[in-house]
């Protein structure tokens, strides 16, 4: 998915420019009881910075919650918390397009950058077969039965798949380099930090190995979903195959018929129990293909964002992921 940045962002860079500096402080001048300012852009770095930062900052999610990460553009109240941020935390791709323009607008000298792409292994996004790859129709399909169709010659530029975060392996390097630019820039709590870090990284281990017994334990490997596919990271590292909907950035919401067909017939010939969709999702797609096969629907939960209830409850990635693991064993039996 290709997000564009539309006309009325040079209105918020004009804001920016103007009222920017006057808005807040920097922790290293002012700040807040000491306490450093980071800002992320959606739910899974807003949550991973808190972890290890603790009560040693004041983390602001961008993303409101219950909104749909992949079409939010900023507001001039958001570029300003950027602009004050000590600490700016984004996942680097697509969907963060704007992101490279707003920052290419500010002075960035007393500012800590993080992209989550740039602490893990990406890995390309890809069309598998069956998926409605309409607004991906230069990329290359992947026949999960072995092999590639489609031209590469002449195709759009790689298009690296931006959810990192939704395997815990690549969680533990994230909250690494949290760690360690939070150390840099506070040197005075870095043992707290250290200290949130190796508890936080011992969590995710466990969450791991869960992950992994499941996989281990179940008779099946395939994962069906009548949505999109955020979770390449996720079956890369438990060796899990997928069909879906669409590909994990996609902006569709409506699939074409022969999508739900392959997806129907792929169920019912391997006996597919669990049709997934991810949060905030319509479901329409897989109750369609639940209603014709007899599956049941399930949410596999990838993290971009939470319900204003849950984010109001302190909602966790890791209540999250735990969630997860159950709904993985059942789709798995």
């Amino acid at each position: 998915m290709k997000k564009y940045i539309s006309a009325a962002l040079a209105v918020l860079l004009a804001v920016t420019v103007f009222t920017g500096c006057a808005a807040g402080s920097r922790h290293a001048e002012h700040g807040d009881a000491g306490k450093l300012s980071v800002v992320a852009t959606i739910f899974a770095p807003f949550d991973f910075a808190r972890q290890v930062a603790g009560e040693h900052a004041n983390v602001t999610m961008l993303l409101p919650p219950a909104s749909e990460s992949h079409s939010f553009e900023p507001t001039p109240q958001d570029i300003i918390a950027i602009q004050n941020a000590d600490v700016f935390i984004y996942v680097g791709g697509e969907s963060d397009e704007w992101v490279n323009n707003v920052l290419d607008s500010m002075d960035r000298s007393k500012m800590k950058i993080v992209t989550l792409m740039d602490c893990v292994e990406v890995v390309e996004e890809e069309v598998i077969e069956g998926m409605d790859s309409s607004d991906n129709s230069e990329q290359i399909t992947v026949n999960r039965d072995g092999g590639e169709t489609g031209d590469a010659e002449g195709a759009a530029e790689v298009e690296y798949d931006e959810h990192v975060w939704t395997s815990p392996r690549n969680v533990k390097l994230i909250a690494q380099k949290l760690s360690d630019t939070f150390c840099a820039i506070d040197a005075a709590n870095a043992d707290t930090y250290t200290a949130n870090t190796a508890s936080y990284l011992e969590k995710l281990d466990e969450l791991d190995a869960k992950f992994q017994a499941v996989v281990d334990a179940a008779p099946r490997k395939t994962l069906v979903f009548g949505d999109r596919f955020p979770f390449r990271y996720f079956a890369d590292a438990y060796g899990l195959d997928y069909f879906a909907a669409f590909p994990g950035c996609s902006t569709e919401t409506e699939c074409s018929a022969a999508t739900v067909a392959f997806l129907i017939d792929k169920v019912t010939a391997e006996q597919i129990p669990v049709i997934f969709h991810i949060e905030l999702s319509n479901v329409k797609i897989a109750a369609t293909i639940a209603e014709a096969t007899g599956a049941e629907v399930l949410e596999l939960h990838a993290a971009h964002n939470i319900s204003k209830a849950d984010f109001e409850n302190g909602v966790t990635y890791l209540d999250i992921m735990t969630q997860n693991v159950t709904a993985l064993r059942e789709a798995l039996q």
